[in-house]
Order: structure tokens, then sequence, then C-alpha cells
């Protein structure tokens, strides 16, 4: 009974840096607690209120998917193909292995995070009509069959799921309008490596400061895609840099139709694993989970 409770307490309580090599491609996550919070009352700058609330625990990259990740994926699986085939047609324009993967269009993120799923771009939460050589066009979003099939799923978080990692405070005292727990936006001389002007091309990710639960680059470096539609396009969050102060907020929202490719715009992947296991994971704190070939 004991161990119980201290079980249910860390996971209510503490985000854990968690490592997987999954398919040969090394990613580091934190995990979020806390399920069941309110959601934010920050007024966005398109009106709309109401972001953060998620009701089940789950982990998110510590950082953007680098070029290394990205290339070790084309390596393995293929390049992402489909339709419409512009949004398959770019290459990264900055090309550093540990700098994060740009001219990707939120359909490639999408093959990505499946092929983390099933080691098939074509398989996975986003269902797609062709196979892992080339998956054709994109039918829809899935995640309880694909936690039916797989179990653990890789996906492009939702934009709650981001906007809670990034603002949510890992005490449960609510949001802060900025990544690092602060009001107010932070120096950028002061290890938030963001914009003003300080940075004209991308830096490694995890050479800034660590933000409030554990990740970094979530507010800068570059605008990353969230599952969520606005309208037919889908969400970004984050800013990037060379851009104002006020992109970096969580009172900003900021959307592209899904297939823009876009040397600022990148992506990290979340994680949910299946109950009890997610638990577990959480009574292990930072050791590395299992490794999957």
């Amino acid at each position: 009974m004991k161990r119980q409770v201290l079980l249910v307490y860390l996971l209510v309580t503490a985000n854990f840096a968690l490592a997987d090599t999954i398919h040969g491609i090394n990613m580091d996550f934190v995990t979020i607690g806390n399920p069941g919070n309110a959601a934010d009352t920050q007024v966005m700058n398109d009106g709309t209120t109401g972001y953060g609330a998620v009701s089940y625990n789950y982990r998110i990259g510590k950082y953007e998917v680098t070029n290394a990740q990205w290339n070790a994926f084309v390596s393995t699986a293929g390049a992402p193909r489909g339709n419409p085939y512009y949004a398959y047609d770019s290459n990264a324009y900055w090309t550093g292995a540990q700098q994060p993967s740009s001219y990707v269009s939120w359909y490639e993120a999408a093959q990505f995070c499946n092929y983390l799923t099933s080691g098939d771009k074509s398989k996975g939460v986003y269902q797609f009509s062709g196979n892992n050589i080339n998956p054709v066009d994109f039918l829809g979003i899935n995640r309880t069959a694909a936690q039916t099939t797989y179990g653990t799923i890789y996906v492009v978080p939702t934009e709650d799921e981001w906007y809670k990692a990034a603002y949510y405070k890992p005490n449960a005292s609510g949001y802060s309008l900025y990544a690092n727990g602060q009001d107010t936006i932070p120096a950028a001389d002061n290890g938030w490596n963001y914009c003003g002007g300080a940075y004209d091309i991308p830096w490694d990710v995890g050479t800034g400061t660590q933000e409030q639960n554990g990740t970094f680059d979530m507010m800068g470096n570059f605008w990353e895609w969230n599952e969520t539609l606005i309208g037919s396009n889908r969400s970004l969050r984050g800013g990037m840099l060379g851009l104002t102060d006020v992109t970096l907020a969580s009172s900003n929202r900021f959307n592209r139709v899904p297939e823009s490719e876009f040397g600022m715009i990148g992506f990290r992947v979340a994680s949910i694993v299946p109950e009890p296991a997610s638990l577990l994971l959480l009574g292990l704190g930072g050791l590395a989970l299992r490794r999957r070939q």
C-alpha cells in the first residue's frame, strides 16, 4: 500500500527526464504529470482562451527534433512522401547535426511520429492510405486505435499538451506567461537564446537554459507544429529567433497550412505510455526506459 501511495505521489507531482532509443533514434523526454489540471485563463492574441488542460500523464521531447534524428529516420525508413507533393519537396536549410530540423511540414512530422510508434511511416496515430514506401494521402488521426495496437504512441503534441509542458508551473500553482516560469520577458543574455537580433542562426538544442518543466527552447529557436487544427490549418507555438519578444509568450497563437515547409518551423515529439506503465516509469525516475530496435 505504501508503495502504491508513493508511486501515485510521483505520478502527480514529478517531471522526470527519460530517454528512449526507438528504432535506432535516441530521444530524450520529460514527463508532464498533474493530470486533470485546469485550463489557463490567459486570453490569446486571437481572442480565445482555455488552453493547457490535460487529463492524463504524458511525456514531451526535452528538445526539438534535430537534424541528426531526422537524418537517422530518413536513412532507415526513407524520406517522407505523399500528397500533396509540395508538402514533401524541401530539404533542411540549416544542416548542423544538433540544430533543429527545418523545412518539415506537419505531414512529415506526422510520418516521423508514426515511424517511432510502428516502424512504418504510414501506420500509427496518423493514418495514411499507402505504405511505408509511399504513404500517399493523409486520412485522419486516431490515438485510441494506435494505443490499442501499439501501446506506447509517439505524436505531434496537441496544443494543450504543448501549452501545459511550456507554461504550467511544476508546483501546480497555475500558469506563467513564459516557459521559464516568469511573467516578464527573460533577458536574452541570460541563457535564453531566443530573439531580439542576438541570434541570426538556430542554436544547437540544449545549449540555452532549461525551462521550468525540464524542456529547452519552447520559447525560441523554431516555431513548433502542434496536432491541433485551427480552421484547416495546424497550430504553431513557441516563436522563433529573430522575432519580437511577444511571440514567446503563452498568449501568442500562430498557425500555417499543414503542407508548409519553412526554415524556422520544426517540431518536438510527445509520447503517451499506457497505464500502469506510466506509473512505473515515474517510479523509476531518471532511469532509461526500454530499448526498441
